[in-house]
């Protein structure tokens, strides 16, 4: 088949990659001058399987209330007249009943095993190199009543395949002696060893590098203006170069792997697909002193941050504000990571130096991303990874090519139009 990708970030590229080692002839379109510049660019780094119990939550409703008038909340819901933002909004509350966690826990938790397997076998196979650290994930907890809490939602994704071991604090603090600078602030933790960090930005362009050596065409500065829709398929999307010269491009199928835009270009073919932009923010920080810096990457539950070591850089990220398009800069956000980072490792730095960025991750209300086929017989999604984007990337591509190909991929989830639709809407493409 002659397949299209639409976007060039991890999941763009993982998607073309094992697309063309299935024996498609691919072309990846997207509007950036190279890979990986967007969403994939400066992330927290973390391929985090144990990062599994999504925002809707029992207790997320309470927290968010009480978040809204912080502006250096770890989820902050700025409210727009935005009708997008709303029926997220109402579909994210249906997705914090007990019932539908215990189901995305899964989906996520499955999906993300598949994923880093998946990935492992991609390194090894093309030595790719990415500054990654097989070192594991250490969550650890601030706050009695959160480590009380996450008891349960551990003990489900354990039920599922999850290596996850909680520790105390003093294991804590053995297994990253970092953590020592602020022990008397630690309740708890968890361990997951079999967890990974690495930078996404290099390993989506030494992917791409490969992809193109093995016949991947790439259209980078290419922006999309327009579908072409005959019957129930996609017959052509129209695009511009640089110049701003419009032509068409056919396939036999399309893959939709454009991140928080996924939404607006779905909508154009009558799909409805519930993903937000969840603007998230890092910092990158240069190791002044190793002695002091972590190289296990953590997990701070309390600010919702995560912090990987990437070489000899130090890359703290997370939060997430639902405020539409907007990429611009939040000063106050970003100085509360640089803050948070302080008032944990007081001797790892100064907070000079540091480099900000901010991004927008396409959230789902369930943090279950599409993965699958859409009611356009040719159009297939893999988007709406949100946070995840990087755990999920490698065994997202590697499902749908085995879906583009009219194959069931070996793993256990709930993929878009092969399945029965299940609670929560993420099947609402069907009706749309």
């Amino acid at each position: 088949m002659k397949v299209i990708v639409l976007g060039a970030g991890v999941t763009g590229v993982t998607s073309a990659w094992f697309l063309r080692q299935a024996g498609h002839e691919v072309t990846v379109v997207d509007r950036q001058p190279a890979a990986g510049l967007e969403t994939s660019f400066a992330n927290g780094g973390q391929v985090s399987v144990s990062h599994a119990e999504p925002w809707a939550n029992p207790g997320a409703p309470l927290k968010v209330l009480k978040w809204l008038a912080r502006e250096d909340a770890p989820l902050l819901f700025r409210l727009r007249p935005d009708a997008q933002q709303w029926l997220w909004g109402l579909q994210f509350l249906r997705e914090c009943t007990p019932a539908r966690t215990r189901h995305n826990i899964r989906q996520i938790v499955n999906l993300g095993l598949y994923s880093r397997t998946t990935l492992q076998q991609l390194r090894q196979q093309l030595a790719l190199p990415y500054d990654h650290l097989a070192k594991g994930i250490l969550h650890f907890y601030t706050s009695q009543k959160e480590f009380d809490a996450a008891q349960a939602p551990a003990q489900v994704m354990r039920d599922h395949g999850c290596e996850l071991d909680m520790k105390t604090a003093d294991e804590c603090v053995q297994i990253e002696p970092a953590l020592a600078q602020c022990r008397d602030k630690i309740v708890g933790g968890s361990m997951t060893p079999s967890d990974e960090s690495g930078d996404a930005h290099a390993f989506t362009q030494a992917l791409a590098l490969h992809a193109q050596a093995a016949g991947v065409r790439f259209l980078h500065d290419t922006r999309i203006v327009g579908v072409e829709r005959e019957g129930q398929r996609l017959a052509a999307v129209r695009v511009a170069d640089a110049q701003g010269i419009v032509s068409r491009l056919e396939a036999d199928g399309f893959v939709l792997c454009m991140g928080s835009f996924s939404a607006d270009f779905a909508r154009q073919l009558g799909i409805a697909l519930r993903i937000y932009p969840a603007k998230g923010y890092s910092v990158t920080l240069p190791v002044i002193d190793p002695s002091q810096a972590y190289t296990v990457s953590l997990t701070d539950d309390e600010y919702k941050l995560v912090f990987s070591r990437l070489g000899n850089r130090l890359r703290i990220a997370g939060t997430a504000e639902l405020n539409g398009y907007d990429t611009s800069l939040n000063l106050v956000r970003c100085e509360a990571i640089v803050r948070r980072t302080r008032e944990l490792f007081p001797g790892m730095t100064d907070g000079r130096n540091a480099r900000f960025w901010t991004g927008l991750r396409p959230a789902t209300p369930s943090n279950v991303p599409y993965i699958g086929r859409s009611k356009i017989d040719n159009l297939f999604l893999n988007t709406g990874h949100g946070t995840l984007g990087w755990t999920h990337s490698c065994g997202s591509g590697r499902a749908i090519a085995d879906i583009v190909g009219g194959q069931r991929p070996e793993v256990d989830f709930a993929f878009c139009g092969m399945d029965e639709p299940g609670a929560g809407g993420r099947f609402a493409l069907r009706g749309a």
